[in-house]
């Protein structure tokens, strides 16, 4: 070994010095140590990202480009929809007399009254605008289907919700939907407005009448899977209202269902009218289904078309687009998506 690495020294460097300085010299005990004041509180919080459970969805839900063109979509049909008869004025009689303007076919309806959006879609038996009848009907159709859906979920759910967790409540309602269930739904609906005038609110009254009940039996077969997990026994042992466990523990917990079950339902009400307004039992009101039933003569006559397959084009995308978007919407509210 070199002799003055040995010694301690190197090239007259001494090792001793390169050592790092205490910086500690010379300090007083209240400088070199402090009181930790401890929280149980503190202590069982756990350090992780932000969650934001709907920004999630969302987050999800964009992920598929699909769901963009479909939303882009449904934003463009539900525009037209409420916002063109507020700009538009639309009569539906208002070429009644003139022969000549009656069964036009788009080339043939616009030859006549020059390029206008109104004859894209030509023109219907009374002379009017195919295209213009198309977005009045879209209307009524869309807010039937909408204010339906939000009676029936809105009962179904928390009626539900309540049937499912109190087994009292069960025994009642399984002998009220062992005997409605097996009456067909379109044949209520269809007694209804034979009963009643076909209007709008008539129309709504039928669907909501034993509607909500099928949602209810579903959400109440979801609850009793869950509703015995152990955080409901605390609840419950605690003395927390049944209603009240319905609405904090249970509900929250099936958000994924609820939408994706609404999916299914908006857009069933819509072909719900169609069909009706087919057989002759529909709305009076100029509806979609209202449109086809008008139609229907014109659906093999040549040249005569579009009168007939203009509106259930546009009814069929309604229904699949909603179907669609509240499916995917479904999916991507299950929290398990968000991983």
């Amino acid at each position: 070994m070199n002799k003055n690495i040995k010694n301690g020294k190197h090239k007259g460097v001494n090792v001793a010095d390169l050592k790092e300085p205490d910086l500690t010299e010379g300090m007083t005990d209240e400088e070199l140590f402090s009181v930790i004041n401890h929280s149980d509180l503190e202590s069982e919080k756990i350090t992780a990202p932000r969650y934001s459970y709907w920004q999630s969805v969302f987050r999800v839900f964009f992920r598929k480009k699909i769901n963009i063109v479909m939303l882009s979509l449904l934003g463009v049909i539900v525009l037209m929809a409420y916002l063109y008869p507020i700009f538009v004025e639309y009569d539906k009689f208002g070429n009644l007399l003139n022969a000549s303007a009656k069964h036009l076919t788009p080339k043939a309806a616009i030859d006549k009254f020059g390029f206008s959006i109104h004859w894209l879609l030509g023109a219907g038996a009374a002379g009017q605008s195919t295209f213009d009848a198309i977005w009045y009907g879209s209307q009524i159709s869309i807010s039937l289907a909408l204010i339906v859906a939000l009676i029936n979920m809105t009962v179904g759910v928390l009626v539900g919700a309540i049937w499912g967790f109190s087994k009292k409540v069960d025994n009642v309602m399984m002998i009220v939907y062992n005997i409605i269930a097996n009456l067909p739904y379109i044949l209520v609906i269809s007694v209804m407005v034979m009963i009643f005038s076909a209007g709008f609110w008539t129309m709504v009254f039928a669907m909501t009448i034993t509607g909500w009940l099928m949602i209810a039996y579903f959400i109440r077969t979801q609850v009793v899977i869950i509703r015995d997990r152990e955080y409901n026994l605390a609840s419950r042992c605690l003395g927390t209202s049944t209603i009240r466990i319905a609405m904090k523990n249970i509900l929250p917990f099936m958000t994924s269902i609820v939408v994706t079950l609404a999916a299914t339902e908006i857009p069933s009400y819509i072909s719900y009218e169609v069909f009706l307004a087919y057989i002759g039992m529909g709305l009076k009101e100029m509806s979609l289904g209202r449109l086809i039933f008008e139609a229907e003569s014109a659906m093999l006559t040549p040249g005569w078309g579009f009168e007939f397959w203009s509106p259930v084009a546009v009814a069929s995308i309604i229904t699949i687009v909603l179907y669609v978007v509240g499916q995917n919407l479904g999916d991507a509210s299950d929290p398990r998506t968000h991983m």
